[in-house]
């Protein structure tokens, strides 16, 4: 079964948001937004959810604190305790403040890489991944706004292109996929 795919270009982000804030009352639902640049507003028009990516980067800056935890008392004070500045070495908790700097970098070590793996994985946008760009010149100075017609079988093609008339907009490309 193939479904219709209306790419609607611009050429300036206001113009599009005004377009997508008009569709969206008469109860268009678009589909994605292919921007150079985040466009900012836009998420709620079109009915983008909030993504839990915060509560990702605490569970990963959780992971990073136990594992460095571990592994400084591991190293410090169970496998090779050393005196320095005449420092006790047989206790993690009286050597705690000693190893606050290195707890907080690994923390935020391991928030930033995990949620940046995190966005990279659940975007596709891991180096091998196919691009899915409709148009190459949205990572450059265009617009493109995503209908597809099996998201909106309330209403009509030709009722969907008079819309689309009405508002204005820089190229229109149609295109069946499977």
């Amino acid at each position: 079964m193939s479904d219709k795919v209306l790419y609607v270009m611009y050429d300036d982000d206001h113009v599009l948001k005004h377009s997508a804030e008009k569709l969206v009352s008469k109860g268009v639902k678009i589909a994605e937004v292919f921007s150079p640049f985040p466009i900012h507003g836009i998420d709620p028009i079109i009915g983008v959810k909030q993504t839990r990516l915060g509560i990702m980067a605490f569970l990963y800056g959780l992971t990073g604190l136990t594992l460095a935890t571990i592994g400084m008392r591991f190293f410090m004070i169970t496998d090779w305790p050393m005196n320095i500045g005449g420092k006790p070495n047989f206790s993690y908790l009286e050597n705690m403040l000693a190893f606050v700097p290195i707890s907080f970098e690994f923390t935020v070590m391991c928030a930033a890489h995990g949620m940046a793996i995190t966005y990279l994985l659940r975007n596709k946008t891991l180096p091998g991944m196919p691009a899915q760009n409709p148009d190459p010149r949205t990572t450059d100075d265009k617009f493109v706004m995503e209908i597809r017609l099996s998201d909106n079988h309330q209403i009509s093609e030709s009722e969907l292109d008079g819309m689309l008339q009405e508002i204005g907009y820089l190229e229109l490309d149609k295109k069946e996929i499977k």
